[in-house]
């Protein structure tokens, strides 16, 4: 059985699947979560104020549901990351336009 943190990292990888098939890199990411392990390199780039470019991208293609913020946020891994982690991805978030209600997004 998976831990929380490895079907962490597996729904994170999954989202690299799309990211790529819309043309946007995650090569950085990945390198990242392998050199760091997904969970620290996630809570890492949520330590952060500076968006990546990925998420510049998905905001500018309305796609932010696939963003790493999105997903930190998804009640599934509430417990693995900080309040502060999760203020700044709701921050993120709501400073591009996200919807959060679950109805307005792509499936």
């Amino acid at each position: 059985m998976l831990t929380t943190e490895e079907r962490f990292a597996k729904a994170w990888a999954a989202r690299w699947e799309k990211l790529r098939a819309l043309g946007i890199p995650t090569a950085r990411m990945e390198q990242a979560a392998q050199a760091q392990g997904a969970l620290e390199a996630a809570r890492r780039c949520l330590s952060g104020r500076r968006c990546s470019d990925g998420f510049q991208t998905l905001a500018r293609l309305g796609r932010l549901e696939l963003s790493l913020e999105a997903l930190a946020l998804e009640p599934a891994w509430g417990g693995l990351f900080t309040d502060e982690q999760a203020n700044e991805a709701i921050g993120r978030l709501l400073e591009a336009g996200y919807d959060f209600r679950p109805e307005t997004r792509h499936h």
